[in-house]
């Protein structure tokens, strides 16, 4: 009896360990320079032509960085929230699988191996770009459910963090494009999110073709 009580604790622990988040560090963002903003507002377009080439770590860093980062001691981030709330999450699908960005940390939290970039959208560009962010927000934070009213301020601060996905795209001389024409069904499931997580808006990133 002792033996399978070892036994079953030992397969808890492993399971356990199994079941850990696969972390991945991203190299600190480059948060000086780039194109005067006026240039990058003559710059900013809407692209949906891009080549299959990757997008490397460092300039991965820099725009979620630019998108949603950390910009104050205070935690408070380079878009805003209503009543800061900070209700939305970037996840971020690449070729080899599907990741959250933990700004706190600079850091990508695995959520699924494999690519699902096919699910980010309905467009065959979509699968075929090397970056999808997908923004989603939690109802809980936000004190809503799907369907409420109050979920038009995401829809908001989505904006702002796509703009500013936009103008770092033409400062960097990438192609983007943000999309609401999405399969919410099959992207929720594709990303394991849970109930209270509603996605808003995808926008798919790269060089261009």
């Amino acid at each position: 009896m002792k033996k399978i009580i070892v036994l079953m604790l030992m397969l808890a622990v492993m399971t356990n360990c199994m079941a850990q988040e696969v972390v991945e560090k991203l190299p600190k963002p480059k948060t000086e320079g780039g194109m005067p903003l006026m240039d990058a507002l003559k710059k900013r377009s809407s692209s949906r032509s891009f080549s299959e080439k990757e997008i490397d770590r460092q300039m991965l860093s820099n725009l979620l960085w630019a998108a949603w980062g950390i910009n104050r001691p205070d935690g408070k981030r380079t878009a805003p929230s209503s009543m800061n709330k900070q209700e939305l999450s970037l996840y971020v699908v690449l070729k080899e699988g599907a990741y959250l960005y933990d700004a706190v940390n600079n850091s990508l939290i695995r959520v699924t191996e494999g690519d699902v970039r096919e699910a980010c959208g309905v467009q065959a560009f979509v699968g075929e770009a090397p970056l999808n962010v997908i923004m989603v927000a939690d109802l809980k934070k936000l004190g809503a459910k799907a369907g409420d009213k109050a979920i038009a301020s995401s829809w908001a601060n989505s904006g702002y963090i796509s703009q500013n996905i936009y103008l770092f795209c033409a400062s960097e001389s990438l192609a983007t494009v943000v999309r609401a024409s999405i399969d919410h069904e099959k992207l929720k499931a594709a990303l394991k999110l849970n109930p209270d997580q509603e996605i808003i808006l995808g926008q798919t990133v790269g060089y261009p073709k």
